[in-house]
């Protein structure tokens, strides 16, 4: 599996959440929310959780609950929004669910490079 580089930026990490307080970040720093992400993604428990509160959890793509316990996030302020650096195996599928879980659409992709 090829490990990949996603560059995202955040313009309001201290407000950023996701829809369902259930799944979303509660930190503050960006420190907080790189390892929040770090952990959603080298682990299936909020993938987990999630499924297990859908309508039907046995008809969730099970793809979606890859883990890549390599993954790697890093996140810093720069200028008046925050960067941060994801190295990781995961498709931007599973990645994209992720962070919506914890941060809604408040992120964007600036770039994708192989590792």
């Amino acid at each position: 599996m090829s490990r990949h580089h996603y560059y995202l930026s955040m313009p309001d990490l201290a407000h950023a959440r996701g829809a369902d307080a259930r799944f979303a970040w509660n930190g503050v720093s960006p420190d907080d929310f790189a390892v929040a992400l770090q952990e959603a993604l080298r682990s299936d428990t909020l993938f987990q959780r999630w499924r297990a509160v859908q309508p039907d959890p046995d008809a969730v793509d099970a793809a979606l609950g890859a883990v890549d316990p390599a993954a790697q996030a890093s996140a810093q302020v720069a200028d008046l929004h925050t960067e941060v650096d994801l190295l990781t195996a995961l498709p931007m599928s599973v990645v994209r669910q992720r962070l919506h879980m914890l941060i809604g659409a408040g992120w964007t992709l600036r770039d994708l490079r192989p590792a």
